[in-house]
């Protein structure tokens, strides 16, 4: 089978185009393959989590009394249960002191009273 030379030039062609094809979706499927797109979301978490790590230390070296108090909330917020606990057990504690001294006074008035009939 003699092909003339535009035929053959054609085959050439085309396998030429058949292997840019497969170079192509080689490359894509290279590209779009999970272990990739993982690997590069990653690599962008990690520049836009060092970006905003530089921007919050020069935000404090620029207001440091500003990021105390920020900090200082922060902080008074995550413990408020404890020490509402705290709290109340200073408040109940008080509560039980005054009650105890109420009742001396009360003792002593009663004593006092019973000595002098």
């Amino acid at each position: 089978m003699n092909d003339t030379p535009q035929v053959a030039a054609a085959r050439i062609e085309v396998e030429r185009s058949r292997a840019r094809l497969m170079a192509t979706a080689q490359e894509l499927q290279e590209r779009l393959s999970p272990k990739t797109l993982a690997r590069g979301a990653w690599e962008g978490a990690k520049m836009k989590g060092a970006d905003f790590a530089e921007d919050a230390v020069d935000a404090v070296r620029s207001r440091p009394v500003a990021a105390t108090g920020v900090v200082a909330a922060l902080a008074l917020f995550l413990a408020r249960e404890p020490l509402m606990d705290l709290a109340s057990k200073l408040a109940d504690g008080v509560t039980e002191k005054r009650k105890s001294k109420k009742k001396r006074k009360t003792k002593t008035r009663q004593d006092k009273t019973e000595e002098v009939e």
